[in-house]
């Protein structure tokens, strides 16, 4: 799965939940005829990540080819169970990826109208927020 080769620092805090900011980059297609597109705030895990390439990887077979424009690079911690409070933070236990609303996540490229609206459909089910397929015109 996707996790960094190398950070500045292990552990990162959460920040502020900004609900009503939209992305300024990554919303148009820049590689790809079609693509997906977040529309909520979320976090997307880098198994959900691995999950839609796995399913894309499917569809397109030796024909088509995949874009992925993100990476998850914020780690979350977690503390074991039974831990009291003060105790320090916990380890890292997965990354993810911040979404905002408008960012693109997959470009496909290289199949037929319906098999990458057929794909990306599924793919639009196997991440945390509500999805668009957006097309190049």
């Amino acid at each position: 799965m996707f996790t960094p080769k190398k950070t500045k620092y292990r552990k990162m805090q959460k920040g502020k939940s900004r609900n009503r900011t939209f992305e300024s980059r990554g919303t148009e297609l820049e590689y790809g005829t079609y693509g997906i597109k977040v529309m909520d705030n979320c976090y997307i895990t880098s198994r959900q990540i691995e999950s839609g390439r796995r399913v894309l990887l499917r569809y397109t077979r030796k024909t088509g080819k995949i874009w992925i424009r993100i990476f998850p690079n914020k780690p979350i911690t977690k503390k074991p169970p039974e831990v009291g409070m003060g105790k320090g933070k916990g380890d890292v236990d997965h990354y993810v990826f911040v979404a905002k609303p408008g960012r693109v996540v997959y470009e496909i490229d290289g199949v037929t109208d319906e098999v990458a609206m057929k794909a990306l459909k599924q793919v639009g089910y196997k991440l945390p927020a509500r999805t668009k397929i957006i097309k190049k015109i």
